[in-house]
């Protein structure tokens, strides 16, 4: 791919301004446009140049990449990370040479991926890694809760996917080969998901735990007894000391959310009592506290 000098194709200086760049550009499209120009092969081929010039110039990023690296701006990140890697071969690049240009760059990136490193192909040409591929799954709570299978549609594929139970909100795992096509018979890039987790129950998560707030009748705080509670696969049988106090909290071992990719390891599950007090008493019922009361 040669060289293409975007500058020059709108006419304008290095140091051009976001405004200085805008101007050029509407200036030229108007002038080539094939609406203006019709059956004229010469007019469209400049206006699809003045469009891609356009398009590199007035993006920030892309710009800054494109004055830096040239004609191979778009595969900068390659650059950079096999750049990292050979930082004491950069080191001598830079002290004999104190620099770059445009016109041996393109030299220099190519020698980065040759050789030994593996980066040509057996025509000559660079090798890129493909483009990694970002998706969002969204699931509840209660799906993770076991490992299972999804099938996903990206990019009009589908692709079969194993969610292990115990995957975190927010957390990415990434998919390797199920990315974009390399380029020069590159490898294929990664496919990266990230899992939205919603939580429609009445437990709270905290990593691998879970909480639960149960209200207790002020009867069976004071006498104690059992209760049946629920936790997330189902419900137990908890033993209710008498004389229990508000905001209790008991620990249930084993009985939290499953461990990521630990089969058979889970949280614990705390449970926080909150003793309700009764409400629209009788006079009997009355009558009887107040002789509580009265006792204490």
């Amino acid at each position: 791919m040669a060289f293409i000098d975007y500058y020059k194709t709108l006419g304008i200086a290095k140091t051009a301004t976001d405004k200085e760049i805008k101007k050029a550009y509407r200036k030229l499209a108007r002038k080539y446009h094939p609406d203006v120009n019709p059956n004229d092969e010469t007019a469209k081929k400049k206006f699809q140049e003045v469009n891609e010039a356009n398009e590199v110039l007035s993006n920030a990023e892309n710009r800054k990449k494109y004055d830096k690296y040239g004609k191979d701006w778009k595969h900068a990140e390659e650059f950079e990370k096999q750049r990292q890697q050979q930082g004491n071969q950069q080191q001598y690049y830079q002290g004999q040479g104190g620099g770059f240009s445009e016109s041996d760059y393109s030299d220099f990136f190519e020698s980065m991926f040759s050789g030994g490193m593996g980066g040509r192909s057996r025509g000559g040409s660079v090798k890129f890694k493909g483009q990694d591929f970002n998706a969002e799954l969204h699931l509840n709570l209660k799906d993770v809760y076991k490992t299972h299978k999804r099938t996903l549609t990206i990019n009009g594929k589908n692709i079969r996917l194993t969610i292990p139970a115990g995957v975190k909100n927010g957390q990415v795992i990434k998919i390797k080969g199920h990315g974009g096509p390399g380029v020069n018979g590159g490898p294929k890039g990664n496919l990266h998901i990230k899992f939205s987790i919603a939580n429609h129950t009445n437990f709270k998560r905290d990593k691998n735990n879970l909480y639960a707030t149960v209200d207790l009748a002020m009867y069976k705080a004071i006498l104690g007894g059992d209760i049946t509670v629920d936790t997330f696969n189902g419900k137990v049988k908890l033993k209710i000391k008498a004389e229990t106090q508000n905001e209790t909290k008991v620990k249930l071992k084993g009985k939290g959310f499953p461990v990521y990719k630990k089969e058979g390891q889970f949280g614990d599950l705390y449970i926080t009592y909150k003793i309700k007090t009764p409400t629209n008493l009788t006079d009997k019922e009355k009558e009887l506290f107040e002789e509580l009361a009265k006792l204490r």
